[in-house]
């Protein structure tokens, strides 16, 4: 996956933003596993992946519905971040 800036993480807490609570943690690694994949395919192929783009967490994150986050990290912004967190460490690398 590529580098993990800032933004990457405000587009992947407005994605986990958008869906219940429950359903949070399995966007998040479906998230992380398609910035992986479309990396894996960037380095290969030369050319961002048709659908998840090019390998960065913003740009896989980028294809969900968001909302908008709130204007300060309160307790459902920390928890969506937490399992953003979570996704990534638990990730296998390709």
């Amino acid at each position: 996956m590529r580098p993990i800036l800032p933004g990457c993480l405000d587009r992947g807490v407005a994605a986990l933003l958008a869906v219940p609570p429950g359903a949070r943690a399995g966007l998040a690694a479906r998230i992380v596993a398609e910035a992986r994949v479309a990396d894996a395919w960037r380095k290969r192929q030369g050319r961002a992946h048709p659908l998840w783009g090019d390998g960065s967490l913003m740009a896989a994150a980028l294809r969900y519905p968001r909302a908008p986050l709130p204007p300060s990290l309160g307790p459902e912004a920390r928890a969506a971040l937490r399992q953003l967190l979570d996704a990534l460490d638990g990730s296998p690398g390709l």
